[in-house]
């Protein structure tokens, strides 16, 4: 049995992956209060006391917008705080299981992104993620980088808890309709990554190529808008009972002022996925769902 260390636990992936690895391994699982991530000494020492076989990172400084101003805070957890996990992973000899972002690409490109294809982020936030995926693989340290994109969950911030408490309040909102990516949810990234657990035991080819260093794409399957995505919140709102007064209204990218750019194609091709794991990943729509009914049975989107 696998002896687990799982950094960032009170994340939005972090909180379901504590959930979804049960009976997978022993589960040592930190907030930032018992580890503090800008702090190298305190990386290694955790890591030498845990003495874990797989590390899994789901810490990250994830406000895009703040990163543009604070690109330095930003970097400490996103890069050097990655470099000094991926340096005593090798150390222990322990597998790194690390989540990075479609924002390391530009969206410039025509298709869906593949792992190897060019990286060009234009963001700090894309910046920072990438500088820690480069440093895990410049460490040597056995791992599996697993890229997704637009994620969201029942709690924490993000987009569908934010578009659900807005469109309760207030009678319009404006969302864009020119950026194309799958939505995905925090659930289903943490129940792939236990698929992706149980694969490493049992088929020695994917074993090796992890020992090699590797990295996944891993999303929900289909692409939409963020206007898409809210359109398809307001009719599971419907169905489901929950408060969606507002109208929308789709707008272009540059119709809706940001500091930080994001990639009018945030799309990830699944093939690797598919061939080398054997895992098919279901439709946004239904992930989705899953999670609008979770927050019906609850307190709604601002518990």
């Amino acid at each position: 049995m696998e002896r687990i260390l799982l950094i960032g636990r009170n994340g939005q992936i972090g909180w379901e992956l504590e959930r979804c690895l049960v009976g997978l391994g022993e589960i040592v699982a930190l907030d930032r209060s018992q580890l503090e991530l800008h702090e190298a000494t305190d990386i290694r020492r955790v890591v030498r006391e845990v003495a874990p076989t797989m590390i899994f990172n789901a810490a990250a400084f994830t406000d895009v917008e703040r990163a543009e101003t604070d690109e330095a805070e930003a970097l400490a957890i996103n890069g050097a705080a990655v470099e000094a996990l991926a340096g005593a992973s090798h150390e222990a000899r322990a597998v790194l299981v690390h989540y990075s972002t479609d924002y390391v690409f530009d969206g410039a490109a025509p298709a869906p992104y593949r792992e190897h294809d060019t990286t060009a982020p234009l963001s700090a936030y894309g910046r920072t993620k990438l500088a820690g995926e480069e440093a895990i693989r410049a460490s040597g340290c056995a791992h599996l980088i697993i890229r997704t994109s637009w994620v969201y969950a029942s709690r924490g911030r993000n987009f569908l808890r934010t578009i659900l408490r807005l469109a309760a309040q207030r009678s319009e909102l404006r969302i864009v309709d020119d950026q194309h990516g799958a939505p995905t949810s925090a659930r289903l990234i943490a129940q792939i990554t236990a698929v992706m657990l149980h694969t490493l035991a049992v088929e020695p080819s994917v074993l090796e190529r992890v020992r090699m260093g590797t990295t996944v794409n891993v999303a929900a399957s289909g692409e939409t808008t963020w206007y898409g995505f809210a359109s398809e919140m307001r009719g599971l709102a419907a169905q489901l009972k929950i408060p969606f007064g507002a109208q929308l209204i789709p707008i272009r990218t540059d119709e809706y002022p940001v500091k930080a750019r994001r990639p009018m194609n945030s799309r990830l091709s699944l093939e690797r996925l598919s061939l080398e794991w054997g895992i098919v990943t279901p439709p946004w729509r239904l992930a989705l769902r899953l999670c609008m009914e979770e927050l019906a049975g609850s307190a709604g989107p601002d518990r």
